[in-house]
């Protein structure tokens, strides 16, 4: 398994411990802004928050952060606030002295001791215990961590890079985050799209973790066709970038691009209006869409009542693989060769031709 495989999946850089640089910020403007903007904070000594929705790439985005900064000869300590219990989260952060406490025997340091001279990455900081709080904003206003227990502080030169997906206003008005340390550890925040919000960076980041994948389990498997990619940027992906890579990890284990595209094409459609009468959201891009499936269908169709039905001949005819046209053929919902009452390709028993696919209702990606 190749080093930080356990820590990050993005991994294939050794040297790094990071994606290309064209995986990590794609093509989109709000990505291209997001790495210009790291670039020029990168070196200042000063926190910076990053935001967004679970599975966006904050970590990714910290360590990029780490590794073109003056810190980068020193460690990457990464702490996830939630799973470590509150009762213990102040002690594995700060560290304590003997005796400072029932059961603590020996001293020990902290994880902030340990990215001294690197970067500390508070991951959820939104989950800090109001002591721990108080103690991280005490050692970012004097450069000390004070164990629990130590009557003295140990100076220490540590980068503080923080990430939630959390509104923390709405902690800070609710009493449970305190609103001096969001302004400390805000200096700078960077706030990444979802991945719906990137739709054009999916191809890239699906080739990326096929790659990754396909060497960590030393499968060989067939490159994602453009009937696949595109079912890929047109799903919503609630759960973003690790959503996805989960999804092209179980592609690489199956083998099987029309297996796991079920997945896709049978996911749930859009919700109908809450009461008659009611107006629908209007979408232009669906609007878009359900037009270019409509035309796209009508092709189907055509070139399977051309051949008679044959499917193979119909695939060649419109430049497509065999496996992308059975893929169409479901998507678009056109009977099977065994349909009773209707030819394998009916142009004449498809009503939706005549309304140019704006009426054609698909599954909600």
């Amino acid at each position: 398994m190749p080093k930080g495989v356990a820590d990050s999946v993005w991994t294939l850089d050794p040297a790094r411990n990071l994606p290309p640089v064209e995986v990590i910020f794609g093509r989109t403007a709000a990505m291209r802004e997001i790495h210009e903007k790291v670039l020029k904070v990168a070196d200042a000594d000063v926190p910076v928050l990053v935001r967004g929705e679970s599975g966006t790439g904050k970590e990714v985005i910290a360590k990029f952060m780490h590794a073109h900064s003056a810190w980068n000869c020193g460690p990457f300590v990464k702490v996830h606030c939630p799973a470590i219990p509150e009762t213990l989260l102040e002690s594995e952060l700060f560290g304590y002295e003997e005796g400072a406490f029932t059961g603590a025997n020996n001293s020990r340091s902290g994880r902030v001791e340990s990215a001294n001279g690197g970067t500390l990455l508070l991951d959820e900081i939104a989950e800090l215990s109001a002591g721990a709080q108080a103690k991280l904003l005490q050692m970012l206003q004097d450069g000390e961590v004070f164990r629990i227990g130590a009557v003295e502080g140990k100076p220490v030169q540590v980068r503080i890079a923080c990430a939630t997906h959390r509104p923390v206003e709405q902690d800070i008005r609710r009493g449970s985050f305190r609103p001096d340390l969001f302004y400390r550890v805000s200096v700078v925040t960077l706030h990444l799209p979802s991945l719906r919000e990137r739709r054009d960076d999916i191809p890239a980041l699906a080739e990326y973790f096929l790659r990754f994948y396909s060497r960590k389990f030393g499968r060989s498997v067939p490159p994602l066709t453009g009937y696949f990619l595109q079912l890929l940027q047109e799903n919503d992906w609630p759960g973003n970038i690790r959503e996805l890579e989960n999804f092209i990890n179980r592609y690489v284990l199956l083998g099987s691009e029309e297996i796991v595209a079920e997945e896709l094409i049978g996911g749930p459609t859009e919700p109908a209006a809450a009461a008659e009468g009611a107006t629908p959201e209007i979408s232009l891009r669906r609007i878009a869409r359900n037009a270019a499936r409509g035309a796209e269908r009508r092709a189907i169709l055509q070139a399977l009542n051309a051949n008679h039905g044959n499917r193979k001949k119909a695939a060649r005819v419109l430049n497509i693989s065999y496996r992308a046209l059975l893929y169409k053929i479901r998507d678009a919902g056109i009977p099977g060769k065994g349909a009773r009452g209707q030819r394998p390709a009916d142009l004449t028993a498809d009503s939706n031709l005549m309304t140019g696919g704006l009426d054609y209702e698909a599954p909600t990606r």
